[in-house]
């Protein structure tokens, strides 16, 4: 039996491992799981926990009101002493590009434990977009042993950086989520509330919008390019707005008052998806949504002027239109009024996998480890 533990804090992490644990789970012959939660995102954290059923064997609930990077990064790592020394673990499976990847990974380079980093291979080739993940992905590869890329393009990026052994490709955990969420959307789930402040017969827009690297003026520019937006007549905006006051202060004074602009709360997963399905486009900065859209066959316009995903923008499911108010209002009213560019956009396959990473992700450390003991 191959006891794995699963290190990680924010939902992004748990969207995307969730599926993996329950996977991993439901073999018992070959693995005995345990999950360590940092809680680096509580409230946002819990509901997914929820969804899925994954109940934490250790809660370190680390997170702090306005607490720097380096502050989280020390408390992490040093609180994942304990859990290594008595979890025990042959494997510590960490996700994606997180502060706690990073201590995740870290930690177990420290008590000598293998890491497989879910989510591998993602670059910009720049450290500081997106900061600080950038600079955390690349140094969570070099401490892995296993390396599960989404894709081709993202192996490649490890080989070229002289990774030449336990690369993987196993399409992306994240669309198994979501493909599993739809499935559960499409057999008559109930979702509260049930989007009654959302008018009915406009051109609904799916805005999310959070990057640390765009606080500031780039911000203050986005919210003036979706204002602008929501002075068309035929489209109504709805935006799940992020707690940080980086955020929340710029989209309350510019948009909080405009009538085709809805301000939501964050939004637990199965709403969030359920909202995606019922878009029209989505407009984000978000490295997930890139990867969720095309699964539920939504055109997407990426506010960022990198993306570590480029297989989206090659395919033509994702386009980058950067921070500027006027290209990001260009862009939305190109697809807004041109039908079969949106549609075009809409059929195109998703690159990202086809929902069975999670198997792929549960052989290739069952065939690592076995390896590795005889």
């Amino acid at each position: 039996m191959i006891k794995t533990l699963f290190v990680f804090g924010t939902r992004p992490e748990a969207i995307k491992l969730c599926p993996v644990v329950s996977h991993l789970r439901s073999i018992p012959a070959l693995f005995h799981v345990e999950v360590c939660v940092t809680a680096q995102h509580r409230a946002m954290l819990d509901q997914v926990l929820d969804v899925f059923g994954v109940q934490p064997d250790y809660d370190l609930d680390l997170m702090q009101p306005g607490q720097t990077l380096s502050q989280s990064t020390s408390r992490i790592v040093a609180s994942l002493e304990p859990v290594m020394r008595a979890s025990r673990p042959d494997i510590v499976v960490v996700q994606g590009d997180t502060t706690t990847t990073l201590c995740g990974a870290l930690s177990a380079f420290y008590h000598q434990v293998a890491v497989g980093h879910v989510e591998a291979g993602l670059r910009t080739g720049d450290l500081l977009q997106p900061f600080p993940e950038e600079l955390n992905r690349v140094l969570t590869s070099r401490i892995s042993a296993l390396h599960f890329a989404a894709t081709e393009g993202a192996a490649r990026n490890l080989r070229a950086e002289g990774i030449s052994a336990g690369i993987v490709v196993t399409g992306n955990s994240g669309i198994d989520a979501v493909m599993w969420i739809r499935d559960r959307l499409a057999a008559g789930e109930a979702v509260p509330g049930q989007w009654s402040e959302i008018p009915s017969g406009k051109k609904m827009i799916l805005v999310t919008a959070h990057r640390r690297e765009s606080f500031g003026p780039a911000f203050e520019s986005i919210c003036m390019g979706l204002a602008r937006i929501a002075q068309r007549p035929d489209v109504h905006i709805v935006y799940p707005v992020h707690r940080n006051p980086n955020v929340m202060d710029p989209v309350s004074r510019l948009l909080g008052d405009l009538p085709n602009v809805t301000l939501l709360e964050p939004l637990d997963y199965v709403p969030f998806i359920d909202l995606m399905q019922r878009a029209c486009l989505v407009i984000t900065d978000s490295g997930g949504v890139q990867e969720e859209g095309p699964s539920l066959g939504k055109p997407i316009l990426v506010m960022r002027e990198k993306t570590e995903r480029p297989e989206a923008v090659e395919a033509g499911t994702v386009r980058l239109v950067g921070t500027d108010a006027r290209r990001i209002f260009e862009e939305a009213s190109l697809l807004l009024d041109n039908p079969e560019e949106c549609a075009r956009m809409s059929r195109v396959h998703n690159p990202y996998g086809d929902g069975r990473a999670s198997e792929r992700i549960a052989g290739a450390i069952h065939s690592f480890i076995t390896e590795k003991g005889t």
